[in-house]
C-alpha cells in the first residue's frame, strides 16, 4: 500500500471544521501535518500565519488543501505549485476564470496535480441523475438554488465584496451538478439583484439554452426562510426528474428512485487521492465560466439593502 499523502490545509475556517477535517482524519490515504491561517488553528499540530511559512518549515509536505476565501486563493495556489506540491482548490478555484488556468499551466509545467474540487458534484444521487437523463429526451430543465445567507453565511462578509460571487457561491454548486448531468449549455440572459449596500448579487434570474436548443432556467435566491430548496428539475419522454436536497434525491414522477446519505468531501480527498497518485489534474472550469458569464451578460437590478 502506498503510504499517506502528507498534506496540509490553508484556511481554517468553518468549512474546513465542518467538512474537509472531519473527512480528512478518516481518510488513510493522507496524513495531515500542518495548517496555515491568519485566525483559526487545527489542534495536535504545527500552526503557520501563512503557506509561505508552512512551506519552509515543513518541506516534507506533498499536498496543500486551498480553503480560503477565492479572493485570496491564486497567491497560494501559486506558491504551492511552484514549491512543486499537489494542489487542492476548495470551490469555487478561483476569482476568475484566466487565473485558474495560469495554475492549470503552473501545475503541468511543475509535474503536479491540481484538482478543482466541485463537492455538489459529489452528492449521492448526482450520478444516478446522469445516467437516468443520458437515457433520455430532455425538454426543459430547472435549476432552483434558495437558502438563508444568514443562516449558511453569518457575518461572513467576504462574499459580498468584489470576487465573493454572492449568490452564485452556493449558485455555483448547483452549476456544478448541472454541467454534468446536461447536455452542454449557454447563458442567454441574466438579471442579478445588488443589494444597494453590496457588491456581491443577492438573488438572480438566469436562461440558458443547450447546445441543441432546449431551454433551461435557473432561480437563485439568498433570502428563503423556512425550508431550504436546492432543486434540478428535468421534463423528459422518460418522466419529470426531481434531483432535491442539493443531489442526495433523485425522483421520477414522484417515485423516489435513489437515496442516500451525504458524503461529499471523503469522496472529494478519494477523488485528489486518485490523480495525485495517477500524476494527472482535475480542473473543469464550466461551472466559474457559467458564474462568469452570468455577471458579463447579466443586467444589475438594485434592490433594498441588506443587513445580516
Amino acid at each position: 500500500m502506498s503510504q499517506p499523502i502528507k498534506i496540509g490545509i490553508v484556511g481554517v475556517g468553518k468549512i474546513v471544521r465542518d467538512q474537509h477535517l472531519p473527512a480528512l482524519a478518516k481518510d488513510q490515504d493522507y496524513r495531515l501535518i500542518a495548517a496555515a491561517s491568519r485566525h483559526g488553528k487545527v489542534e495536535n499540530i504545527p500552526n503557520f500565519p501563512d503557506i509561505e511559512a508552512m512551506l519552509d518549515a515543513v518541506p516534507e509536505l506533498e499536498a496543500v488543501s486551498l480553503c480560503m476565501p477565492p479572493q485570496f486563493r491564486y497567491d497560494a495556489a501559486r506558491t504551492a505549485l511552484m514549491a512543486k506540491k499537489h494542489v487542492f482548490l476548495e470551490k469555487p478555484p478561483g476569482a476568475t476564470v484566466s487565473e485558474v488556468e495560469n495554475l492549470k499551466a503552473l501545475a503541468a509545467q511543475n509535474g503536479v496535480s491540481l484538482f478543482a474540487s466541485w463537492h455538489s458534484r459529489y452528492a449521492p444521487a448526482v450520478e444516478a441523475a446522469r445516467m437516468f437523463l443520458s437515457s433520455a429526451r430532455i425538454s426543459s430543465a430547472a435549476i432552483n438554488w434558495k437558502e438563508d445567507v444568514r443562516r449558511w453565511h453569518p457575518n461572513q462578509e467576504w462574499i459580498w465584496a468584489p470576487g465573493g460571487f454572492g449568490v452564485f457561491d452556493p449558485g455555483i454548486n448547483a452549476l456544478s451538478i448541472a454541467t454534468h448531468i446536461l447536455p452542454p449549455m449557454f447563458i442567454t440572459s441574466a438579471v442579478l439583484d445588488f443589494p444597494e449596500n453590496r457588491a456581491s448579487p443577492v438573488a438572480a434570474r438566469v436562461a440558458f439554452r443547450t447546445s441543441n436548443g432546449l431551454p433551461v432556467t435557473m432561480d437563485l435566491d439568498w433570502l428563503q426562510t423556512g425550508p431550504q430548496s436546492w432543486d434540478i428539475l428535468a421534463d423528459t419522454d422518460k418522466g419529470a426528474m426531481v434531483l432535491s436536497g442539493g443531489g442526495s434525491k433523485l425522483a421520477v414522477d414522484g417515485k423516489v428512485i435513489h437515496e442516500e446519505p451525504e458524503a461529499e468531501y471523503p469522496m472529494l480527498y478519494r477523488r485528489f487521492a486518485e490523480i495525485v497518485r495517477a500524476s494527472v489534474s482535475d480542473v473543469d472550469l464550466a461551472p466559474l465560466q457559467h458564474v462568469a458569464d452570468a455577471f458579463m451578460l447579466g443586467k444589475r437590478n438594485v434592490v433594498e439593502a441588506f443587513f445580516d
